[in-house]
């Protein structure tokens, strides 16, 4: 496969998945972009591997945790809430939209978790070769991420209404 035909083909995917990870879609499009360079210029190594894809989204979740650790060095800490509240009016995007700003409040590699098993449906074994960690490790973030997450809802029950 082409670098470009991969591009074309998966790069919706991976916007999808950083944006899920990094919650912020300008941090998911640095990301993205910058692991896209660096593939190109490896990709003769990683276009004959087994699964590009999984090799590619890897360097993803490398590249956010190490930005994670530069942001956190270079950004100043202050809670600021935006004057307009998000709302384009549809119940589905306001779920997501809560959804992911409790998945932001999640340590990184506990959010780097949760979404390589709900979002791209890894196992405990691919978690842990994604993350570099054995699998009682994933297990005890994903326990860890869950329960933050449950406690999150019964403070904030209005953070996250479903309607049916």
């Amino acid at each position: 496969m082409e670098f470009g035909e991969y591009v074309v083909g998966r790069r919706p995917a991976l916007m999808r998945f950083a944006t899920v990870l990094t919650c912020q879609t300008w941090l998911a499009e640095d990301i993205v972009s910058d692991v896209l360079g660096r593939a190109y210029e490896r990709w003769d190594r990683i276009s004959v591997m087994a699964e590009p894809h999984a090799y590619v989204r890897r360097m993803v979740v490398n590249e956010y945790l190490s930005w994670r650790r530069r942001l956190a060095r270079t950004s100043p800490r202050a809670e600021v809430e935006p004057d307009v509240p998000f709302s384009d009016g549809a119940d589905e995007r306001a779920r997501r939209d809560a959804l992911i700003r409790r998945l932001a409040r999640l340590p990184r590699r506990q959010r780097a978790a949760v979404v390589l098993r709900y979002y791209a449906g890894l196992s405990d074994a691919e978690i842990g070769a994604e993350l570099g960690c054995r699998v009682t490790t994933v297990r005890s973030q994903i326990s860890r991420a869950l329960a933050t997450l449950r406690v999150d809802l019964t403070a904030n029950p209005h953070t996250y209404q479903e309607t049916r």
